[in-house]
Order: C-alpha cells, then sequence, then structure tokens
C-alpha cells in the first residue's frame, strides 16, 4: 500500500504533508517553494511509492471556489500532465491556515516561532491530510 500525499498550494509556498505506507498518521515534509513543487514531487515520488496526491481545494465561506483557484488549475494540469500515474483529488481546505494557526497556540509555539509561514503551511496541510483520512474512514 503506498503513501497518500497532500499539499496545501500557496502562489509562494506549499505545505507538503504525507501518510506513513499504512495510512494511519500524517506527517508534514518540508515546505517547499511553489516554483520547486513539481520537482520536489517528482523526486519524492521516484523513491516512495505514492498512490494519491490531495491538494486542498480552496473555497469561500458560500462554498464556492475562491479565486485561488486561478493559480491553482494550472497547477493540477501540470500535474497531471507530469505524473499522470498518480491521481489527483481536490478536498475542502477551509478554514485550515486558522486552524493551524490555532494548534500552534495550543501547542504552546512561541509567537516568533508561529510568525514563520512555512510552519503555518506545513500545519495546514497534515490538517488536509488528516481531515481527508477522517473522511475516508467514515464512509467505508
Amino acid at each position: 500500500m503506498g503513501r497518500i500525499l497532500a499539499i496545501d498550494y500557496g502562489r509562494k509556498r506549499c505545505g507538503v504533508a504525507v501518510t506513513d505506507p499504512l495510512r494511519i498518521a500524517a506527517n508534514g515534509l518540508p515546505t517547499v517553494r511553489a516554483c520547486d513543487l513539481m520537482d520536489f514531487l517528482k523526486d519524492y515520488t521516484s523513491r516512495e511509492q505514492v498512490d494519491k496526491i490531495v491538494v486542498g481545494l480552496p473555497r469561500t465561506l458560500r462554498g464556492e471556489p475562491s479565486e485561488s483557484m486561478q493559480y491553482i488549475k494550472p497547477f493540477l494540469k501540470h500535474l497531471s500532465r507530469e505524473l499522470p500515474e498518480i491521481p489527483v483529488e481536490m478536498f475542502d481546505e477551509r478554514f485550515t491556515s486558522a486552524i493551524a494557526h490555532r494548534e500552534m497556540i495550543a501547542g504552546g509555539v512561541r509567537k516568533s516561532v508561529r510568525q514563520n509561514r512555512e510552519l503555518a503551511d506545513r500545519t495546514a496541510a497534515v490538517i488536509i491530510l488528516t481531515d481527508y483520512l477522517n473522511s475516508r474512514s467514515f464512509s467505508l
């Protein structure tokens, strides 16, 4: 069984998280610059079996796709061309950044560390993947 990889895609940085091989837990990987993401994904998938990539779907409070989709759509097309053997699924990412910030506060992370956007992006990717895994466990 291969891993599931999740991406919190941003114009500058992308948070990345991956499951363990048994798909029980999500762990953050290093945050990657958006311009380097495809190379990172190719390298990672050449070393690890990845069965699915989950990309955060940005939505407004009304549930409509947010304007962030304008730069995620080209990435998704590029991803399907570069890694056609790995299915890609979008998953609702509403509030993940706010939840990530709140979890860092609850975890006792100092304010100076919380201001590091890379940590917030990585945490948001872990939340997306954890929520994705939880949604699938209830649908079995």
